[in-house]
């Protein structure tokens, strides 16, 4: 009898308990399979390089392998709506400014919108952008003064309509008070041959791939797009110590996931990404690679992302610049 009774106060004591919340419990380990981190260019490119540069760090950190995954297409938008989309807690995607920024200003049928749809994770690294001159302006050692003289005759390269260098062009041409002709070309190899070849007279070009070649001499270097100096670009004055102050154009690349991500994985995601960023390896093949490293966390990348976005909105806006 009493270990009946011992067993019906066990059974009621566990009835009583069943439905009662358990404190402490693990949350499920994050991440819990391989994080797919999708490029929106093909391999080779920079934001490929820079995802395969910190792939093999973080994956030691997470303990899960990171797959990089390239989409090309549609200047990065594809792969960006395929993170933007991405419900299942391990895709994320190595972004350029235009897929954060303003991609769905310019073109509003985007399926996804960046403010609404994405949630930054860090900024990886940023790069200045050249004013680049062809050899006839560079041989006759010109300047801006040259090139307002010039006026509507100039024409200017760049990988796109909406890109960067594309915007930062027309915002330099409304400084200086002309009008030169667009030309696009596929891709900045394109831009830098059409330039060294006096097909174009001008172009705003990331400083990694351009100073490779005023070192060679096919193109000149007349300033650089940036608040201060590089030393990706030794030498080469800021458009503002030549007498245009603001227009501050970058290239850069950052980490980005789908605003459905759970604040917790995007918060663990942000940290060791940042740690990775941090170690002397990574900064180092990051600077060969012609990066300025940023490691910017989240909360500072989302003010600069607000800032970008409304400086840029107004050159879209003044210039009429639309993509379809």
């Amino acid at each position: 009898m009493i270990e009946r009774r011992l067993l019906l106060t066990a059974a009621a004591a566990a009835l009583g308990t069943a439905n009662l919340p358990v404190c402490g419990r693990a949350e499920p380990a994050w991440p819990s399979k391989p994080l797919r981190v999708i490029v929106g260019f093909s391999a080779g490119s920079t934001p490929d390089l820079i995802a395969r540069t910190i792939g093999d760090p973080l994956s030691q950190l997470i303990g899960q392998p990171v797959v990089v995954e390239d989409k090309p297409g549609a200047s990065g938008n594809i792969a960006a709506a395929m993170v933007a989309e991405a419900h299942d807690e391990h895709t994320v995607g190595a972004m350029i400014n235009l897929n954060l920024t303003i991609a769905h200003i310019l073109n509003p049928d985007l399926v996804y919108d960046p403010r609404r749809d994405l949630a930054p994770i860090c900024l990886v690294g940023t790069t200045p952008f050249v004013l680049a001159i062809s050899p006839k302006w560079a041989k006759q050692k010109a300047g801006l003064d040259q090139l307002r003289a010039a006026g509507s005759k100039l024409n200017y390269g760049s990988v796109g309509i909406g890109s960067m260098a594309h915007l930062g062009m027309e915002l330099l041409a409304d400084k200086l008070g002309i009008k030169p002709t667009h030309v696009p070309y596929p891709g900045n190899p394109k831009v830098l041959a059409a330039l060294a070849a006096n097909e174009i007279d001008l172009a705003f070009i990331p400083a990694g791939i351009t100073m490779q070649q005023v070192r060679a001499g096919t193109v000149g270097a007349l300033a650089i797009a940036s608040a201060k100096r590089s030393e990706l670009a030794p030498g080469v004055p800021t458009l503002a110590e030549l007498g245009v102050p603001d227009v501050e154009i970058e290239g850069w690349v950052a980490i980005a996931a789908s605003a459905h991500m759970a604040e917790a994985h995007r918060k663990k995601l942000e940290t060791l990404t940042l740690q990775v960023l941090n170690t002397p390896d990574v900064r180092k093949q990051l600077t060969r690679q012609g990066w300025d490293i940023a490691a910017m966390p989240s909360a500072a990348f989302a003010h600069r992302l607000e800032t970008e976005t409304a400086m840029l909105s107004r050159i879209i806006k003044a210039q009429n610049i639309h993509v379809n």
